[in-house]
């Protein structure tokens, strides 16, 4: 079927999958606070309800954290019950905000000071969310997997398990070959194309839970 991630990024790469109508980097408004409220809130939840919750936020001014960490808890819950869970979602937003405000002053000083360990102390954010606010929010090189590679690895007879092997088959596969699928491009905004590709085949082709593989996978 296909040797490592490469091979597979670049079929994805040429059949199309590498949707250049969205962000540069894929994620919407990435380089954003909304990418961090988004990557928390799409936790358990599918993106179009995502999306409801943040034009909520948006229409209220709190995409910004300076605004969320003094937004009282229990209109902050209604503002992204679209989303589910909007207890812990806004308790964990809240709570990082203050964190941002406290630690870093601003968000862009946290963009540039942050890191992963950071990320992994605060409640609500492990490998898969920090990984998407270091990537899409910071720009760093940080590859994202979720459920959707893992379904889709597991389509082509890969077995992986966890979310650092996952990872680390990715990245292996790469290898300092980014530039080959995105001449031009920083290795993070590599990273971040190639996971938004990934995601793009696999809405394409889901059924259920099911990856549905399709004909760019056979031996050419």
């Amino acid at each position: 079927m296909i040797s490592d991630s490469f091979d597979l990024l670049y079929r994805l790469k040429t059949r199309g999958y590498d949707n250049a109508s969205r962000d540069p980097w894929w994620w919407p408004e990435s380089g954003t606070f909304t990418v961090v409220a988004g990557a928390i809130l799409t936790q358990n939840a599918n993106w179009e309800r995502v999306e409801r919750s943040l034009e909520n936020l948006r229409n209220e001014g709190l995409l910004a954290p300076e605004r969320m960490a003094e937004y009282p808890a229990t209109s902050l819950e209604a503002l992204i019950r679209p989303s589910g869970f909007h207890t812990s979602k806004g308790r964990n937003l809240r709570e990082l905000s203050q964190k941002i405000m406290e630690e870093f002053g601003s968000f862009e000083t946290f963009r540039q000071g942050v890191d992963r360990d950071w990320l992994l102390a605060r409640r609500g954010i492990g490998p898969e969310t920090a990984d998407a606010i270091l990537n899409y929010a910071c720009y760093r090189e940080a590859f994202v997997v979720d459920s959707y590679t893992a379904r889709l690895l597991a389509a082509l007879d890969y077995e992986l398990t966890g979310y650092d092997a996952v990872q680390e088959w990715m990245l292996e596969g790469l290898s300092g070959r980014e530039s080959q699928l995105f001449p031009g491009f920083p290795v993070a905004q590599c990273y971040a194309r190639a996971h938004g590709m990934v995601v793009e085949y696999c809405k394409a082709n889901r059924r259920g839970r099911k990856i549905l593989i399709e004909e760019i996978f056979r031996n050419d």
